[in-house]
């Protein structure tokens, strides 16, 4: 048998035997993929999400309404309820095992219930990052090389046994793949929001503008340069409005450390002490002061 045969085999398998656990979320040109990982449960990013319902088509063209159990955008994941009517969920890796450059996958996709996809790449780094809806940094993302279309977020990157690896999440330059990896950390993360269990995490209630957009404004009004992040919009009734924060204000510290980018923001925000209070050292044009938030 020719490698070209032995492969064509594998697929064809892994397709036969994934392929009915994946499925697409909203009709057409939809919102993206997900995946059958328990009985009337499906896995999908949370960026696919626009309200809390959405139309789920199954590999046979069975279509029926998907209700959000659970929803945490900081790490875009979300699990809907779905009538799976006996479709064999996607087992996942086993937790002694992790993808490793090189190693052959498969990535799958129902992009907006038109059909499924099945394409083969291998992994190209194990390693990599990239920001969620809200900003946080999700870490460890499996970069692969195989490529989907558009309408594929959602859906799973599985090994050569049809095993679960990790969640098809964003495409990077070069056509790229990051997949959030299917580690025992995500299953029990799943399997909370499977449970309904929303993660409760402080939030400043701020949107930051990039590094570059906050030194070229400093220059612009003749302002020296600082190391800090920009507020470019403040949430009404949030954290940071009842702080008295305001949009062009500079977070130069947080909790006693400086704030050399929007990750130590994060970081802080997390390790905030009981009670949920944050203190922000803040600069209102060339003006310094602290100020404490209540979260």
């Amino acid at each position: 048998m020719t490698l070209l045969s032995e492969l064509e085999n594998s697929i064809r398998e892994t397709a036969d035997r994934a392929g009915p656990a994946v499925v697409g979320l909203g009709r057409g040109w939809g919102l993206g993929s997900g995946v059958v990982f328990a009985p009337d449960r499906v896995l999908t990013n949370a960026h696919n999400l626009r309200q809390d319902e959405v139309t789920v088509t199954f590999a046979e063209g069975r279509r029926v309404n998907g209700h959000v159990a659970g929803s945490d955008p900081d790490l875009d994941l979300a699990v809907l309820e779905a009538q799976t009517d006996g479709v064999e969920p996607l087992p996942w890796r086993p937790a002694e095992t992790e993808a490793t450059i090189g190693q052959a996958i498969l990535a799958l996709a129902n992009p907006g219930g038109r059909g499924l996809r099945v394409t083969p790449g291998f992994v190209s780094s194990t390693a990599r990052s990239f920001r969620g809806p809200r900003g946080r940094r999700i870490a460890g993302a499996i970069e692969h090389t195989a490529p989907l279309p558009r309408g594929s977020s959602g859906g799973p990157l599985v090994d050569l046994d049809g095993r679960l690896l990790g969640i098809n999440s964003v495409r990077v330059d070069g056509g790229l793949i990051l997949a959030i990896p299917a580690d025992e950390s995500l299953e029990q993360r799943v399997q909370a929001l499977a449970r309904g269990e929303a993660p409760q995490r402080r939030r400043l209630g701020v949107a930051i503008a990039p590094p570059r957009v906050a030194r070229r404004l400093r220059r612009a009004v003749g302002l020296p340069e600082r190391e800090g992040v920009l507020v470019r919009g403040v949430e009404q009734d949030s954290a940071a409005e009842r702080a008295g924060l305001e949009r062009g204000d500079l977070l130069v510290a947080a909790g006693g450390r400086e704030l050399s980018g929007v990750d130590v923001l994060y970081e802080a925000l997390d390790a905030a002490r009981e009670g949920g209070r944050l203190e922000l050292v803040v600069v209102r044009g060339s003006e310094e002061r602290t100020v404490t938030v209540d979260l």
